[in-house]
């Protein structure tokens, strides 16, 4: 747990990423990758978190502020609940639609439900399980005497959340529809619905689709709140049928979590990204807390100012609000520590604002408001009121449903080009060989783990870049050493140079095409050609030297028109001019075999042998081939070469002589 200043004047938060000064609270307070849910037991002393990989829940004992014991799991945990004062009894809905049961040793029992679930809750009088999910009725599970009872049949086509008043247990689902259906549980009939999706709708607020009840929370006997997909949160009293307050986080993401907060009034709202704490009456907003990481469920310390977020990281947040309330017991050193943080007050909330910028203003025509209390200067833009925002720009931009009918008309169109025949776009420079690279990518799955993600990463890397920009960087296929190296890069690059153009005439069509044309032209048949392997590789090798060959016979043709003027020869120190007939005999000599040279060398005198410390010695000998096929040896091995007949070795196991 970091030290850090919360974002309002009079409190202070113990978050972990405020400050480089770290507490750690609660040892090994983490999930090996996510944590998706966590929970504080009734009599305070237990924390239990459940995540994964591998799926697992962990048990935190804050007398020891260290982990008490772990559990894995063989499915992820959708949610669970405490049932008991301690750890003793627990719940667990997977997502494979099983329900597990846990007890003080471990697990205890498991069962399946007959849909998918979302979440549940415990009725406390009757000790049923009410289950709701990917169905419009309501499971109950009775755990008295075992078995399934009679389902809630609802309205809804599925069923999101839902919760039951702890004062006098009704029992309210939100659905898919953005209703809220509640029942008595007693007499198992519908009481009431609300209408959240059509409350939600208000001048202040913009809403993209429908939207459907997402989070759920009682609050004393009469008081509820309840969270859309949309990011809108609404208070209502049960005795109404309109909502008290609407709440907009302007996020437009889903509200994961809601708690309320008796002492001061307020409610924490929370979605992916922020937690908000704000009055329940008036919606003034008291504090905010934005963690790096996504948030997938907060719970708050009973008595405390103290909260605990599950994220989208391995590492459990932890903060400390002390204006919400004192410290736990377990860690009461806290309050110490922050009565050192204290400093000047200063606002910096700006939740029901709107930040824009001076060219922002000039389009709006409200320029003339700088320097006026309605803006406020911040950074590189303003701060001006979300209301006074959605007000301006409905006056100034009266055609804005003209231009959201075009751009749904231009996504219809990109949505519809999407499924014709995707073409690839090249590079200005070694076009060929980016088309050879986007074709090893598309190779089979197996082929690809062979050559590893090499091939994907080449193009989009930025160290090769300049490779396919530069035209320095382009590949001369003339060359002697590219010819040599690459002997079927004829055959293989004739094929891409015709599929190139095939690209290039497809792109071209493409840019002639109307942008308003809804529906696809018919693309183009490719011809396909198989792979001609009837000559190998080494006979394409010796057609690039024999045309290489033509072509420095060609140049030695030539070079005595280029040089008409006498040439002249430079003869080193040491050496001795005879004749330019030395020229040919040095390549007559190389023709002849060793023994002739040898014997030449030796008539003439020039061949003079010393000792030296590999020795001087040679062996003359003549062989036949019928003797040579015929003879055995020992059963040594031995090798001898032959500047005429090749290499020849004696094999051991059938002790004849192989050539």
């Amino acid at each position: 747990v970091n030290i850090g200043t919360a974002f309002h004047p009079l409190s202070y938060t113990l978050s972990c990423e405020a400050l480089p000064e770290t507490i750690e609270l609660i040892q090994d307070f983490e999930m090996p990758t996510v944590c998706t849910s966590i929970r504080v037991s009734r009599d305070g002393q237990f924390i239990l978190a459940a995540g994964t990989y591998k799926p697992r829940v962990r048990c935190y004992d804050t007398y020891q502020l260290s982990l008490k014991f772990e559990r894995c799991l063989e499915s992820d945990v959708v949610t669970f609940d405490i049932l008991s004062e301690d750890y003793s009894k627990l719940v667990f809905l997977h997502i494979d639609r099983y329900v597990e049961f846990h007890s003080q040793h471990g697990h205890y029992y498991k069962t399946r439900i007959p849909k998918f679930g979302r979440d549940f809750s415990y009725h406390y009088p009757s000790c049923d399980l009410y289950f709701v999910g990917a169905s419009s009725e309501v499971f109950r599970l009775n755990l008295e005497q075992g078995r399934f009872l009679n389902s809630l049949q609802t309205d809804a086509a599925e069923i999101n959340v839902c919760d039951i008043n702890p004062v006098h247990q009704l029992f309210a689902a939100g659905t898919l529809e953005g209703r809220v259906d509640c029942w008595d549980p007693r007499v198992r009939s519908r009481v009431a619905v609300l209408d959240c999706a059509l409350s939600s709708i208000t001048d202040g607020t913009e809403v993209e689709g429908l939207p459907s009840v997402s989070a759920l929370k009682f609050n004393g006997s009469l008081g509820m709140a309840v969270g859309t997909s949309t990011g809108q949160v609404l208070v209502y009293d049960l005795r109404s049928s309109r909502p008290l307050l609407v709440k907009d986080h302007y996020y437009g993401l889903p509200i994961k979590s809601l708690h309320f907060h008796d002492q001061l009034d307020l409610v924490l709202s929370a979605d992916s990204k922020i937690i908000k704490m704000w009055n329940k009456d008036n919606g003034k907003v008291f504090s905010s807390i934005e963690p790096q990481a996504n948030i997938n469920d907060v719970c708050l310390y009973p008595g405390s100012g103290m909260l605990f977020t599950a994220n989208e990281d391995p590492k459990m947040n932890t903060f400390y609000i002390p204006a919400l309330g004192p410290a736990p017991h377990w860690c009461s050193f806290l309050d110490n520590l922050t009565e050192e943080l204290e400093e000047n007050p200063e606002s910096t909330i700006y939740d029901d604002y709107k930040f824009v910028t001076r060219k922002d203003l000039e389009n709006l025509g409200l320029t003339h408001l700088i320097g006026s209390p309605l803006l406020r200067a911040y950074m590189h833009g303003f701060f001006m009121d979300i209301r006074l925002y959605h007000k301006v720009k409905t006056m100034a931009n009266p055609f804005a449903y003209e231009e959201y009918r075009k751009d749904r008309i231009r996504q219809k169109i990109e949505e519809s080009r999407t499924q014709r025949v995707q073409l690839k776009k090249l590079p200005k420079v070694n076009k060929e060989l980016a088309m050879k690279l986007m074709e090893e990518s598309e190779l089979p799955t197996r082929k690809k783990k062979k050559k590893g993600n090499v091939v994907d990463n080449l193009l989009s890397d930025d160290r090769f870049k300049v490779m396919f920009e530069n035209p320095d960087y382009q590949v001369d296929e003339r060359s002697e050493e590219f010819r040599l190296l690459n002997p079927i890069v004829s055959k293989v690059g004739e094929k891409r140079r015709q599929k190139l153009s095939q690209l290039v005439q497809q792109e071209e069509q493409q840019q002639d095409e109307e942008e308003e044309e809804v529906e696809g032209r018919g693309s183009s048949e490719e011809e396909e050609s198989s792979d001609d392997d009837d000559k190998s590789w080494v006979e394409e090798v010796r057609e690039q030297r024999r045309l290489i060959r033509a072509e420095e016979r060609e140049n030695r043709q030539q070079e005595p028109q280029r040089h008409s003027q006498p040439r002249f020869y430079q003869i080193k120190a040491g050496e001795e001019f005879r004749s330019f007939g030395d020229v040919a005999r040095k390549q007559k000599m190389q023709k002849t075999s060793l023994e002739e040279r040898l014997q030449r060398e030796e008539s003439s005198g020039r061949l003079n042998l010393n000792d030296t410390a590999v020795g001087s010695k040679q062996l003359t000998f003549t062989l036949k081939k019928a003797k040579l096929l015929s003879r055995r040896t020992p059963t040594q091995t031995l090798r001898w070469t032959s500047p005429v007949r090749g290499v020849f070795y004696c094999c051991t196991k059938w002790k004849s002589w192989i050539r």
